[in-house]
């Protein structure tokens, strides 16, 4: 169980990681939010689906 918790907190980073440079990109591009909305929105969900679980494990685990 303690594995699964480590393995959803490194997704958790990385995803969190990857948001922090992808969202100003998509925002500062001609077409920014526009056209990528739904790629925002879906990285947005998956972080916060995330952040939900990684404190399910932790409740499991304390």
């Amino acid at each position: 169980m303690t594995l699964a918790l480590q393995l959803v907190v490194f997704a958790l980073i990385a995803t969190s990681l990857i948001l922090m440079i992808s969202v100003p990109v998509v925002f500062a591009s001609p077409d920014g939010r526009s056209s990528n909305k739904n790629v925002v929105f879906s990285g947005t969900s998956l972080w916060i689906g995330l952040v939900f679980l990684v404190g399910i494990l932790n409740s499991l685990i304390s």
